[in-house]
């Protein structure tokens, strides 16, 4: 691979037949951050997190005033709003993917989407996982992460999707006022605490005890949704409750933190954000995602390096990443995942936009649903998730629909060398598209050449 080809398939979302040609492929990719725009045409349509939050707020008002009786019908309207809204997300993202004029940035959007993985699977999360994307991921991509971090654990899809939102301080004011914490499904949750320490900031192994996690779950206590009560209306997506805050100091990693209220939290993330093990882990999730299952390690210490003498300025690591030589190297090691692959299958067919039902049905059949993965820690990085025989045979019968669809528009022998540019694509594969008998067998060829299954 060259590093034309580098540059659009392996921090790109995979070159389009009308890409222009890129002088400068490595400058190409730190230009974007100057034209990424944060919310890009096809979300504007898209209902925001302040509008999902009145919808949800009106709810929770609607089934708590009426009669028993009405009340699954109440939840069951609400959900159903909130599949409609998961489609007009799932629709805008593959869009905005297809049309993305900073694509390298658009793949760091999909990236911090799964490092702080929702899943829709859990149905009160189902109308806000698009806000959650659009409104914690992508305006943070390019800024510190430890604004990124905050952002997605106020946000409400994390809040309700780790069950922060219930979370009660047993000596809390509320706490004490309550009869029983047991019989009324509430009390101290860990959820959000522990997916912090484990997933989103040190990783697992790194040191971290269970006394840190409960200790750290106090501290978050009192962080929750905006209230649904009559007059308390506001565009606001979070609110800090202190009477359901745990009182006193907390210790998290040998670090003592005085009591106060929703700043208490902070000033624990802010200093989980400067541990090395931070460092260690997001560099080594960056590194896999765009070098290696088996990342170099002296690319990931330079990462680790930048990132934590930046505090943790993501850009100054993206920039450190695409200046490392091992990101470079001509072969590509990265199996594409379901959505990298049919991103970049339609991105090569010159689609800039797909329905939204059909991208929701897409991503369904070749097992990456959006915003649907099986646990806060996201879609696997690896090749061994996503290369299973079914998987790929799923990607062939995939392949050919594209290929139907397509018809005679899209000539794969022209296409073939502009999509896999300067000798990434091999003799044998450029053979057998040149002999099929039609162009849409063709075409499905290319979509299932080896060299166009990785990046």
């Amino acid at each position: 691979m060259s590093d034309l080809a580098i540059a659009l398939n392996r921090f790109g979302l995979g070159a389009r037949p009308d890409e222009p040609v890129l002088a400068e492929p490595r400058r190409w990719l730190t230009s974007q951050f100057d034209k990424y725009e944060v919310l890009p045409a096809p979300w504007k349509p898209v209902e925001r997190t302040s509008a999902l939050v009145e919808v949800w707020l009106a709810q929770q008002r609607a089934v708590r005033q009426a009669p028993e009786g009405q009340r699954s019908g109440i939840r069951e309207a609400y959900l159903r709003k909130g599949r409609d809204e998961y489609i007009a997300a799932v629709g805008a993202r593959t869009s905005s993917a297809l049309q993305a004029s900073a694509p390298f940035v658009e793949r760091l959007v999909h990236f911090w989407s799964n490092h702080f993985a929702v899943s829709v699977d859990k149905l009160l999360v189902v109308g806000m996982a698009g806000g959650f994307e659009a409104d914690a991921i992508r305006p943070n991509v390019l800024g510190h992460f430890e604004d990124l971090l905050l952002a997605v654990a106020r946000h409400p899809a994390m809040l309700l999707y780790l069950d922060q939102a219930q979370s009660l301080g047993p000596n809390s004011s509320a706490g004490q006022r309550a009869q029983s914490l047991q019989q009324r499904g509430r009390g101290l949750n860990e959820n959000l605490a522990r997916e912090i320490l484990e997933l989103h900031t040190l990783g697992v192994r790194s040191g971290y005890t269970q006394d840190d996690v409960t200790e750290f779950a106090r501290a978050l206590t009192g962080w929750t949704l905006p209230s649904d009560e009559p007059g308390e209306e506001t565009k606001a997506t979070f609110r800090f409750v202190r009477a359901l805050h745990e009182p006193g100091a907390r210790t998290v990693l040998g670090r003592s933190y005085a009591d106060g209220g929703e700043q208490q939290a902070h000033a624990i993330i802010h200093d989980l954000v400067l541990e090395s093990a931070t460092a260690r882990h997001i560099a080594t999730k960056l590194a896999r995602h765009f070098v290696a299952d088996d990342p170099p390690p002296a690319l990931v210490q330079r990462l680790a390096d930048t990132f934590a003498r930046t505090g943790g300025d993501l850009s100054s690591v993206y920039r450190a990443l695409v200046a490392s030589p091992e990101a470079w190297q001509p072969v590509p090691a990265k199996f594409k995942s379901p959505w990298d692959w049919g991103i970049s299958s339609l991105r090569a067919m010159g689609r800039r936009e797909m329905p939204e039902t059909q991208s929701v049905q897409l991503m369904n059949q070749l097992g990456q649903p959006v915003w649907r993965p099986g646990s806060p820690a996201g879609y696997g990085d690896l090749a061994l998730t996503w290369a299973a025989p079914d998987a790929l045979v799923r990607r062939v019968e995939t392949a050919q629909r594209f290929a139907e669809q397509a018809g005679d528009d899209v000539d794969a022998r022209t296409l073939a060398p502009r999509v896999l540019p300067d000798g990434a694509l091999s003799e044998k594969t450029a053979g057998a598209i040149a002999r099929a008998d039609s162009s849409g067998t063709a075409l499905a060829l290319l979509l299932v050449a080896p060299e166009f299954l990785r990046r």
